[in-house]
């Protein structure tokens, strides 16, 4: 939004508070469950077969703890949430949020993972997994509705074909879930 003398308007205000209408990942706590189970399998494999050939050390049974929490920490979900206006992502040290109400680019990472990055006007920047937004329609819902008011005030300036193509993706995986649902695959 350009003011006639060239000058823009300085984008300010601060996250909405409250958890009325927060919606959160509802897959997260199980993703953490397996991420546990999957390190404790590691760390009870290698102690049996270092027990097993009789090499057990109260050393080495630290470096396979050592190991067995760096996959934990490497396997660990991100915790996704959103509310009217904003998205926030949570890690293990640092929380990062976006006003969704205010995105200026939404841009997909192709590569091992995919990746959905948004950048709002205040300079933030999330980056999230788009297979939560597919898994939960509640945090997709809260996002399109600020990228629709973001598009609208003319602030969302890269990224609407990216929201639109998974739109379209979330919609024709909705359908089949209702249809396998109802028996009508």
């Amino acid at each position: 939004m350009r003011h006639h003398n060239g000058t823009y308007p300085r984008l300010t205000g601060s996250y909405p508070t409250g958890t009325a209408g927060v919606v959160d990942d509802r897959d997260w706590e199980a993703d953490v469950r397996t991420s546990f189970r999957c390190a404790g399998v590691l760390l009870g494999l290698l102690l049996f077969v270092d027990w097993a050939a009789g090499s057990l050390t109260w050393w080495r049974g630290a470096l396979w703890l050592a190991v067995a929490l760096l996959l934990l920490l490497v396997l660990l979900p991100v915790r996704v949430s959103a509310g009217a206006g904003w998205l926030a992502t949570r890690r293990l040290l640092r929380t990062r949020r976006v006003r969704t109400d205010l995105l200026i680019a939404a841009r997909p990472l192709e590569g091992v993972s995919q990746r959905l990055v948004l950048r709002d006007a205040l300079g933030n920047r999330v980056e999230i997994d788009p297979e939560v937004l597919i898994r939960n329609p509640g945090l997709w819902y809260l996002l399109a509705e600020g990228a629709r008011v973001s598009e609208a005030a003319g602030t969302l300036l890269c990224g609407t074909t990216a929201l639109h193509h998974l739109a379209r993706r979330i919609d024709r995986e909705t359908a089949l879930g209702v249809f396998r649902a109802s028996g009508l695959e």
